[in-house]
């Protein structure tokens, strides 16, 4: 290995950044570099960093001013980097080198032109790169689960998004390279694959002429994976032929994440979705009957510019009528790149925390009402994790998504599983979130 410097990464914002963190350590693990979780230890500090909203900016931003105050050598990678290309390395006298979301990939070049002195700016304007073939990755998930890239980029306008700015247009991979992936962590012993892009239900569109996510869920059904779960699925994207590649094929989970944002017509052509003023009444009812054993999560943005209190309350019934399994709701933060930022009728701070807060308040017993109907039911769980002192097992069901969704806590049993395993639990009490359960006969 030589002299070469140890380095740490602070990783921070979505599961797609959380690839390219992989990524780099992969890369520079392969190339002989000391990779530290210590940033106090490092000689190098990456900060991965996020800029979709301004909580996550603020994030970012505070990450690097510690570093920065302990003295540390930073270089700046994510969408952070995409972002302020021009003004981060004259900002930031510590950072020795900023790089692009289409540019991680040469982290070891970037990292030897540092060592040679050098302050980089490696920032694609317009970010082209898509990992299509098998580079190294160094997963930082636990033991049972990896996240799948299939697509990156975005090709849509949503007024209140600056994803495609920072991310670039779409760019599918193969389906062969997926499967090759899979394929891969399976052997690894991963149970349970998430599939990512900005926009799943759009995979293929680029590279095939149409979307083929149908096509690639029953390619991805002949690996060796209990659980495949998709994210970010577009609800005018669940074709027929998605719907029953869902329903046919074993692996494939009917758990289904819908970006909605709103229900409202008014609001959703103001936020320029794909369906524009299509009433979501319609296109829910329509999934529910095609997959009556699905497990539905949906996010909302509320105090969009010109949401008024008879747009919020279509929002409430909406929520209430359709009894979502999982909900996350978001206060509208102006991006000052998005046609949002410029809209009339702003809603004042306070109001979008209250509408935020009014909408979890619905969502809570609807959510109690669906972990309780799973009282007396035996389930397969994933273990990630025990409390040694009472031998108590944590994991999760295929109702719950990693990170973002509830927990099953299963009551001791005396030996040790061993993390990233299935194990059958019989669920006997529920709450809001979670769910509890102990481990079933064999």
């Amino acid at each position: 290995m030589g002299n070469k410097p140890n380095i740490a990464i602070a990783h921070l914002g979505c599961d797609k950044n959380r690839i390219d963190t992989e990524h780099m350590l992969g890369l520079l693990v392969e190339a002989g570099y000391g990779v530290d979780a210590n940033e106090e230890l490092a000689d190098y500090v990456i900060v991965n960093t996020c800029s979709f909203i301004q909580q996550s900016r603020q994030e970012s931003v505070q990450t690097l001013v510690e570093l920065a105050e302990a003295k540390k050598k930073i270089v700046i990678a994510g969408c952070m980097a995409q972002h302020y290309k021009e003004e981060l390395l004259d900002a930031l006298p510590e950072a020795v080198a900023v790089v692009g979301t289409g540019d991680y990939q040469n982290i070891v070049e970037i990292v030897e032109r540092v060592e040679d002195g050098e302050r980089v700016r490696a920032v694609s304007a317009n970010p082209t790169f898509i990992a299509d073939r098998q580079i190294p990755r160094y997963r930082t998930t636990t033991e049972g689960v990896a996240y799948l890239r299939i697509a990156e980029g975005c090709d849509y306008k949503c007024s209140f998004c600056i994803i495609p700015n920072l991310r670039g247009k779409q760019r599918s991979r193969p389906i062969e390279s997926i499967v090759a992936e899979a394929q891969q962590l399976a052997e690894q012993g991963v149970q349970e694959l998430v599939l990512i892009s900005q926009i799943t239900t759009n995979y293929g569109k680029d590279i095939y002429g149409k979307p083929e996510l149908g096509k690639l869920l029953r390619a991805l059904g002949e690996v060796d994976v209990p659980w495949i779960r998709m994210h970010y699925a577009y609800p005018t994207g669940l074709t027929p032929e998605v719907v029953s590649a869902i329903q046919e094929t074993p692996n494939i989970l009917p758990y289904l994440d819908l970006p909605l944002q709103h229900s409202h017509p008014d609001i959703l052509r103001a936020m320029n979705r794909p369906w524009q003023g299509q009433v979501n009444d319609e296109i829910v009812e329509r999934l529910k009957q095609a997959i009556p054993n699905g497990v539905w999560r949906t996010t909302f943005i509320v105090g969009f510019p010109g949401e008024t209190e008879s747009h919020f309350n279509h929002l409430c019934d909406f929520v209430e009528r359709h009894q979502f399994d999982h909900v996350g709701a978001f206060a509208f933060s102006p991006e000052e790149e998005a046609l949002a930022s410029t809209l009339p009728n702003p809603v004042p701070d306070s109001i979008k925390e209250e509408r935020r807060d009014r909408i979890m308040e619905i969502q809570q017993p609807i959510s109690r009402r669906r972990n309780q109907a799973e009282i007396g039911k035996t389930v397969d769980v994933l273990i990630e994790g025990t409390f040694p002192d009472t031998g108590d097992l944590i994991g999760r069901s295929a109702r719950f998504a990693p990170e973002v969704d509830g927990t099953v806590y299963v009551q001791g049993q005396g030996q040790s599983e061993p993390l990233g395993n299935l194990i059958s639990v019989t669920i006997t009490s529920a709450d809001d979130y979670d769910l509890y359960g102990r481990q079933a006969e064999s």
